[in-house]
């Protein structure tokens, strides 16, 4: 790894065009950019799992709109858009879409209501969305619907264990047989629970 490392970071080969592609010429999309690219690199080179990660560090670069949704979210989705837009036609020039999986989630998603009568929204678990793309998902399919506000999940609704299994399943494994018994109790990573979303498989 300390041998071939130096060389997958080293974006001095990719093309003005792909660096381009990316928003690593907009000093808005560049960090996030040059995630996405680094990514695709180590896709390309054989690495099995990549997480890339938005947000965290100061209150002021996080997806957590408490104060101002508005504001917060056109910042954030001006940093990640053109990147990830960029990742994804990436692998797909280069075929990779089709075995390699991308999901894009938080662990929750924003009320549809103001927090406190101010501008922000509060944390909602119990309506919001994730997306998937490539390593057998079927393009363009909607699972599940929310009530008329968004606030929550009302049609066909997914618990995050249903979630893990369908990741697992795209991944070629069956979530029911890594089942272990543990401290007295079976367990497994959809803490025996989780069914296969089937209308999402390719």
């Amino acid at each position: 790894m300390q041998s071939a490392a130096p060389e997958a970071v080293d974006l001095t080969t990719e093309s003005q065009r792909t660096k381009a592609l990316y928003g690593l010429d907009d000093p808005r999309t560049v960090e996030f950019g040059t995630r996405c690219l680094l990514a695709r690199r180590l896709v390309e080179r054989g690495v099995r799992f990549v997480q890339l990660y938005s947000g965290g560090g100061p209150v002021a670069m996080q997806w957590d709109a408490h104060d101002d949704i508005d504001a917060n979210h056109e910042k954030m989705c001006g940093l990640t858009d053109k990147p990830v837009a960029a990742l994804l036609t990436d692998l797909k020039r280069t075929g990779l879409l089709d075995e390699t999986l991308v999901v894009w989630g938080g662990e929750f998603g924003r009320t549809p209501v103001r927090q406190q009568g101010g501008r922000g929204r509060d944390h909602n678990a119990t309506g919001f969305t994730m997306w998937m793309a490539g390593g057998g998902v079927a393009g363009g399919t909607t699972v599940g619907a929310t009530d008329k506000i968004g606030m929550n999940a009302i049609a066909d609704r997914a618990h995050v264990n249903d979630i893990h299994a369908t990741i697992l399943r795209l991944m070629g494994l069956d979530h029911t047989r890594l089942t272990f018994l543990h401290g007295g109790r079976d367990e497994r990573l959809t803490d025996i629970a989780g069914r296969v979303l089937t209308s999402l498989l390719a």
